[in-house]
C-alpha cells in the first residue's frame, strides 16, 4: 500500500529538517536524495512556499514527487518583487502588473484555475488582484475586468 506524505516547502530550499526528515525517515528513504530531487523539482520557484506530494512504496523504496503550484497571490508578489499586498486594498495600491504579466501567472497556474480559456484564466488572477491592491495596466482591476468583457484585450488573449 502506497504511502502518501504531503508537506508545503521553500521553492528549491527543501531540508532534511522538518516537516520533510521526520515524515521520511520511518520509511527507510535516502533523505537526502529525495531532498535533492525535491529541490530540483521546486527550483522555478524560488523564494515561495511549494505544496509537495510525495508517494512511496514502503516495499520497493519508489518515490513519485508531484509538485504543486504556489497560490496566486505569491505568484502575484513574485512577479511585482514585493514581500507583500495590500493592508488596505481599496486605497492603498503596491504595484501594477501589466496583461502580460498577468497571463504568465495564469500559465504557471492553468492546472489549478478552473477557467477554460487563457482569458478567463487571467480573469481569475485579475480578480485576486483586487483584494492585494494590485493595478492591472495602471488601472483598477474591476475595471480591467469590464475592459475584457466588452472586447478591448481580446487581441492579447
Amino acid at each position: 500500500m502506497a504511502e502518501t506524505i504531503e508537506v508545503l516547502v521553500d521553492g528549491g530550499k527543501a531540508s532534511a529538517g522538518p516537516p520533510l526528515g521526520p515524515a521520511l525517515g520511518p520509511m527507510g528513504l535516502n533523505i537526502m536524495q529525495v531532498v535533492k530531487d525535491i529541490n530540483e523539482k521546486t527550483k522555478a520557484f524560488a523564494g515561495m512556499k511549494v505544496p509537495v506530494k510525495l508517494t512511496i512504496d514502503p516495499k520497493t523504496k519508489k518515490y513519485e514527487i508531484s509538485v504543486g503550484t504556489p497560490p496566486a497571490s505569491a505568484l502575484i508578489l513574485k512577479e511585482l518583487g514585493i514581500p507583500k499586498g495590500s493592508g488596505n486594498a481599496r486605497t492603498d495600491k503596491v504595484g501594477n502588473l501589466t496583461i502580460e504579466q498577468v497571463k504568465k501567472i495564469a500559465a504557471m497556474k492553468e492546472t489549478s484555475l478552473l477557467g477554460n480559456t487563457v482569458k478567463a484564466r487571467s480573469r481569475e488572477i485579475i480578480g485576486t488582484c483586487v483584494s492585494m491592491g494590485v493595478t492591472i495596466e495602471g488601472k483598477e482591476p474591476k475595471a480591467i475586468l469590464k475592459e475584457i468583457e466588452e472586447g478591448k484585450y481580446d487581441e492579447a488573449f
